[in-house]
């Protein structure tokens, strides 16, 4: 607890720091987990090609890419999977003025990113089931919390700290991904007066938001505190609860793209597609994923700690808990005025739409 504590804390420092640093571990951060997840995948498919696998292993299948599998589950849980992994990595999206190119460069690097994880994520997981097979990850299913370490001995033998650095790194990296964006959020809402304009304050020397990332910080460590000395499967459900919130608000930003590029979806085919077709199909799929989760998180089977919270699954009461606060906290703002609240919806410059900076 004390080392998640100061963790937390040295990131946050590092993002008050600076966003050029910030990108500097990333980039690092990134490059020292992928390729570790690559090293591991690549071994683990040697193995296969070889026949080092138990008698159990099922053989490459382009099947098992099949997402309407098991009866449609498997497209369900895999796109709940996706969003869940998913979010963080659009960081750049989030950082858009502070970034070079700003007209193109964060779009590139959010479908880039989308790219990466898509790769590396189908690679490991392919090649653990190909090596394994599923009586081992049934077996041992119960050990999530150290299962790539003993997969790691299995596959790599002496080799294994190789999988330990990767799943290290992408916890720091998590922890930073999760600090800029929701800082990032605040400095906006602040800029347009939906929330306190002490949110918006900008360091005079670091030129980062830094009173939002140590709000941001203290939160999270609050929260993690009260949850850990509570009980450690309330954490666990609290973080399975963040599909609902992730699923929510990805599908306000669909949505909202259309309505905000309303006025220019017909110019083209190209914003036909991009700026209202594909948000909105976005935006009503993960609206189904959230109606799915709501009715899984309802048992409480499902959850970790497995008992019944008002009669439904703790994960799904954590979620609604936290969105019930979140609309408490806009009323208040609204009721307390501010520019943001007397604005009339506004549609997108049509230098923007056309990609040029402004």
């Amino acid at each position: 607890v004390v080392l998640a504590v100061l963790l937390t804390l040295v990131m946050t420092w590092i993002c008050v720091l600076g966003t050029e640093l910030s990108a500097r571990l990333q980039n690092a951060l990134i490059l020292a987990q992928v390729g570790a997840l690559v090293a591991f995948a690549v071994v683990a498919l040697v193995h296969v090609v070889r026949g080092q696998v138990p008698a159990d292993a099922p053989s490459l299948s382009i099947e098992w890419l099949n997402p309407f599998g098991a009866g449609g589950a498997a497209l369900t849980g895999g796109l709940l999977l996706g969003v869940f992994a998913y979010w963080g990595w659009e960081s750049a999206v989030n950082l858009t003025e502070e970034t070079s190119d700003s007209a193109s460069a964060p779009g590139r690097a959010a479908v880039l990113s989308t790219v990466i994880l898509l790769g590396s994520y189908l690679s490991v997981a392919i090649a653990l089931v190909a090596v394994v097979g599923p009586t081992f990850l049934a077996d041992n299913a119960e050990e999530e919390e150290f299962i790539f370490a003993i997969l790691a001995e299995r596959v790599l033998g002496g080799w294994d700290w190789v999988v330990l650095l990767a799943v290290t790194t992408s916890a720091i990296a998590s922890t930073q991904t999760t600090i800029i964006p929701a800082s990032r959020t605040a400095l906006s809402m602040a800029r347009r007066g939906a929330i306190p304009a002490t949110f918006g304050r900008i360091h005079p020397r670091f030129r980062t938001p830094d009173v939002a990332t140590w709000w941001v910080a203290g939160i999270a460590i609050g929260w993690y505190l009260l949850l850990t000395l509570t009980s450690e499967n309330a954490l666990f459900d609290s973080l399975t609860a963040l599909s609902l919130l992730i699923a929510f608000y990805y599908a306000l930003t669909g949505f909202a793209s259309a309505i905000y590029y309303r006025r220019r979806l017909l110019e083209s085919v190209r914003n036909v597609l991009l700026i209202g077709v594909g948000p909105v199909l976005g935006a009503l799929m993960l609206l189904w994923l959230l109606v799915v989760s709501v009715r899984d998180m309802s048992d409480p089977e499902n959850s970790y700690t497995g008992q019944a919270w008002l009669g439904v699954g703790p994960p799904l009461v954590i979620g609604v808990a936290v969105s019930v606060v979140g609309v408490i906290l806009m009323v208040v703002a609204r009721a307390r005025g501010g520019a943001f609240w007397a604005e009339r919806p506004s549609v997108a410059d049509p230098d923007l739409v056309a990609g040029r900076p402004r």
